[in-house]
């Protein structure tokens, strides 16, 4: 079968369907959670969407109490696991193009989920139908493993394994090619600003709405004799690059500011709105509980994603950097300051030790430290065979070599004994997942739906080769 031909023929259905399930708004929402719709409609709204369309392939298909759910095929003992997602992050700010349309131009698809997981999630699912209508014999079952909580806390796959068998093998079209054998720990830390007395400097602050994004807006409400307050802060947006606005009302001043969302698994990619208007904040506080805030701010994240100050960091040979991301930050004058940080750790981080260093050199600070959250890191060994067969496969179909990575996100593959994270990102195209105006190229999808079939068909039968299908 020449899978890549195969993809060709069905680009317009591949097309429509990933314009239909990013027209479903699927993020989370709390507030409207029943136990019926338990991440709120949308996120449901999306898995059934997709389970309709196994049905309508002739699939067998399950409903995981509207959390997760699968579609499976073939026979066997074994299981194949393709863990994908259907909830995505909030839009944010600075779009372009309509995040939920679909639209396509310059040889792209735009929308939220486009790379993150609807393109892959699509690619993945066309490839099964693939590989069914080719009449590969399979000896293994074939599950594509469809979640709705990943951006959150993978509350989904979580309720999904206590009911359902686990893959034996598996991977997760969630991140990049060639393949993730390395997945870093992901915690959520809390700073707390210790009780004290409010000055009436700082009325409120609010940056950010998950951990696992950088902050692309941030607004703060002061009050007191600021001189010159409107000029410098003018000043500082020009100097570094920012939009933002600053209005005065009586003694009263209400800022907002600008940044660049990212994902959180390399912060370094965005600007941080919260972090920058704290920074500005704090060259015009003087003592107290709200100079304390900002200069807490300040010291453990401006200019800073790899926990040096908090005594948090850390790296090894194989995952590389540890890194903080400060996704949300708040502060209210009766409870002062909370940040909450997504840490994405080291694989052979010593946890309990750098926390236990963390929590006693901020005895003397303003804050203190809560591990909210933690996912252990994940590894499977260079060596296993399942990454041997999806380094043959992916070699085959692109021609470059098939190297082993390690990353700061976080995906499905860490959920399953025996899982690696495999696409849907090539080398060289720009990580645009939690960014505005995301988007997937349109010949990317289809090459990795030509890929997934390949390697879904020899994962889950005796066909050990590929045969004429190199790019």
């Amino acid at each position: 079968m020449n899978w890549k031909s195969e993809s060709l023929k069905r680009k317009k259905d591949i097309l429509n369907d990933l314009q239909n399930l990013i027209a479903i708004p699927s993020i989370l929402n709390e507030e409207l959670a029943t136990e019926n719709e338990p991440f709120g409609p949308e996120p449901k709204r999306a898995l059934e969407w997709l389970l309709e369309e196994g049905r309508k392939a002739g699939m067998d298909v399950k409903n995981v109490d509207n959390m997760a759910g699968h579609i499976e095929m073939g026979t066997g003992k074994e299981i194949l696991g393709i863990l994908c997602h259907v909830d995505v992050v909030p839009v944010g700010n600075n779009w372009v193009h309509d995040p939920f349309a679909g639209d396509i131009e310059d040889g792209k698809l735009f929308g939220r989920g486009a790379i993150d997981d609807k393109g892959p999630t699509i690619a993945a699912w066309h490839a099964m139908k693939m590989v069914k209508d080719s009449g590969v014999k399979l000896d293994k079952r074939i599950r594509l493993i469809i979640g709705t909580d990943e951006e959150t806390d993978f509350r989904c796959v979580n309720r999904y394994f206590e009911k359902e068998q686990m893959p034996h093998i598996g991977f997760a079209p969630d991140a990049d090619f060639p393949i993730i054998n390395a997945e870093k720990g992901i915690s959520t830390l809390v700073f707390q600003q210790k009780k004290e007395p409010a000055d009436g400097q700082l009325l409120s602050f609010r940056s950010g709405e998950r951990t696992n994004m950088v902050p692309d807006y941030a607004e703060a409400s002061i009050s007191g004799v600021f001189e010159k307050c409107e000029e410098q802060f003018h000043t500082f947006v020009n100097n570094n690059g920012l939009t933002g606005t600053i209005q005065k009302a009586g003694n009263a001043y209400t800022l907002n500011l600008h940044g660049k969302s990212a994902h959180a698994m390399e912060p370094d990619l965005g600007i941080n709105a919260g972090v920058l208007l704290a920074t500005f904040l704090n060259g015009i506080f003087s003592e107290g509980q709200s100079k304390n805030f900002s200069q807490f701010v300040v010291d453990a994240f401006s200019n800073e994603s790899r926990g040096r100050y908090l005594m948090l960091d850390f790296n090894d040979e194989i995952s590389g950097d540890t890194t903080l991301n400060a996704g949300i930050i708040i502060f209210e004058p009766d409870s002062g300051g909370e940040v909450n940080v997504s840490m994405r750790y080291s694989v052979t981080y010593p946890f309990e030790e750098k926390l236990t260093s963390c929590m006693e050199g901020l005895k003397r600070s303003a804050f203190s430290v809560d591990c909210q959250s933690n996912s252990l890191p994940h590894h499977v060994d260079a060596n296993d065979p399942l990454i041997k067969i999806l380094q043959d496969v992916y070699t085959q179909h692109t021609n470059e070599p098939a190297n082993l990575m390690a990353i700061g996100g976080g995906t499905y593959a860490r959920t399953m004994d025996k899982g690696v994270a495999f696409g849907m990102l090539f080398p060289g195209r720009d990580d645009v997942a939690h960014q505005a105006d995301e988007y997937v190229y349109i010949e990317d999808l289809l090459q990795s739906t030509a890929i997934y079939a390949d390697a879904i068909s020899r994962l889950a039968s005796n066909r050990q080769e590929s045969k004429g299908e190199k790019a």
